[in-house]
């Protein structure tokens, strides 16, 4: 059985956010948990960028771009939400963030219900 890419930082992740969980509870603003998120890994001695830029290119050209709300020790994208519940909509943009980052491994972390919600999700170049 192979082993989880990034299963150690992942799982630092998400005991970061479920600290901030408990801490400030449901029901407040994506950015209020995105900061939270940063304070706590911070606090962590984790490595993390907010709101990197990623370019978008079109035949050569620059079309659009991408920031996704955390970059994990340039290794882990983490996008935090406040939805009812992870949707397709969430996994497909997260997929389009490690497509264009380069990157293997994203998480979705969702802080509006009671229980904190998340999916990690790995780009499969192979497929």
């Amino acid at each position: 059985m192979a082993e989880l890419i990034e299963k150690d930082l992942v799982f630092q992740i998400i005991g970061c956010a479920m600290a901030v969980h408990n801490a400030i509870g449901p029901g407040l603003r994506e950015k209020t948990y995105e900061n939270a998120l940063c304070v706590e890994l911070r606090h962590q001695g984790i490595e993390y960028s907010q709101q990197t830029r990623y370019p978008v290119h079109y035949r050569g050209e620059l079309v659009d771009e991408f920031f996704p709300d955390l970059v994990i020790e340039q290794r882990v994208i983490v996008d935090t939400k406040t939805a009812e519940s992870i949707i397709d909509v969430h996994r497909g943009t997260m997929i389009n963030y490690l497509r264009i980052s380069g990157s293997k491994v994203g998480v979705i972390i969702n802080f509006k219900n009671r229980k904190l919600e998340w999916e990690r999700l790995v780009l499969d170049k192979a497929r």
